[in-house]
């Protein structure tokens, strides 16, 4: 029979997580014809090997499979090495989630029903029960406005341009949602080609939400299924833009090459120029006596990475001119 799942995780010395995150999509797996790919980006912390031990304690036939890449491929380049086999859906899934039961069923019989739409995102929690922000729109440059200012009065003025939607959003509004838990059409990914792997980490996601749009597909939430996503468990950006500290430099690298491609040189230029009006309304706060919450450490002068080559180059962690 054909292969109607592939369940794509990347392991970066997350063995414990990773494992937790096999055993509940193994266990909803139940009448699926599925594959679960575990592509294991150099981690050289003995997290392969805790994997590759575990898989082989497992009895004959249990669908999941390590592949060990080459080099640290980061997100895109990992989880293309998971869409190797084919299949008619991919589940992108981050080693920091776990899946509710009912969760693949749920949302195979969605996509089935829905065939002129290519991604399907569930509702994501977090490990309290709360609702994260999964569902978005594209960041533009009256976005990066919006996200500077900080004001409530930007916001409203703007908000067409916000990018967040809220843990609740309209449906018609979705026009990206995370991948840290997605599922892809086959018949899509085979149409608009692999990830971008000029992304390290960070928008390569909202990057593919943009070609599957501009190349008619569409994309939906499935309120049904729901994931659970752990706070800070394989990335650490969203817990140093809680601490304001400096952000890696292929996040940034990343944010521009996404401008770039969604509204070239000149939208790029013009979101790194809004975000500089979006603090200096927020500065005016001082005025009235209200605190100024800080941005990101050094994001005025990090914004403008790579902004004389917008696709390149691609950073890895530890990297920084």
């Amino acid at each position: 029979m054909p292969i109607e799942l592939v369940v794509s995780i990347i392991n970066f010395r997350t063995g414990d997580l990773t494992l937790q995150c096999v055993r509940s999509v193994l266990a909803d797996m139940t009448g699926i014809k599925g594959l679960v790919v575990v592509v294991d980006n150099q981690s050289g912390d003995g997290s392969a090997e805790q994997i590759e031990d575990w898989i082989a304690t497992q009895p004959e036939g249990t669908p999941v499979r390590l592949l060990r890449s080459a080099t640290n491929s980061g997100f895109s380049g990992g989880h293309n090495q998971g869409f190797a086999a084919a299949a008619e859906f991919y589940l992108v899934l981050n080693s920091d989630a776990v899946l509710h039961p009912g969760f693949l069923r749920t949302m195979l019989t969605a996509a089935r029903a829905e065939p002129r739409s290519g991604l399907f995102a569930p509702v994501i929690e977090y490990d309290d029960g709360g609702v994260q922000d999964s569902c978005f729109r594209f960041p533009s440059p009256l976005g990066e406005l919006v996200r500077s200012a900080r004001s409530s009065l930007v916001t409203r003025v703007f908000r067409r341009s916000e990018v967040s939607l809220g843990p609740d959003p309209v449906p018609t509004e979705i026009e990206w949602a995370s991948f840290a838990c997605i599922l892809l059409r086959g018949e899509m990914v085979q149409a608009i080609g692999p990830m971008d792997e000029g992304y390290f980490l960070y928008f390569e996601d909202v990057e593919y939400c943009l070609r599957a749009r501009r190349a008619g597909w569409g994309i939906q939430q499935v309120r049904e299924a729901r994931a659970i996503h752990f706070r800070g468990g394989s990335g650490p950006v969203k817990t140093l833009i809680r601490e304001r500290a400096r952000l890696p430099r292929y996040y940034y690298s990343s944010r521009t090459r996404f401008l770039y491609q969604a509204h070239g040189l000149g939208g790029l230029i013009a979101a790194n120029l809004l975000w500089y009006v979006g603090r200096a309304i927020k500065h005016l706060y001082v005025f009235a006596g209200r605190e100024v919450r800080s941005m990101p450490r050094a994001e005025g002068i990090d914004i403008w990475t790579n902004i004389t080559r917008p696709l390149g180059p691609r950073y890895a962690p530890g990297e920084r001119e």
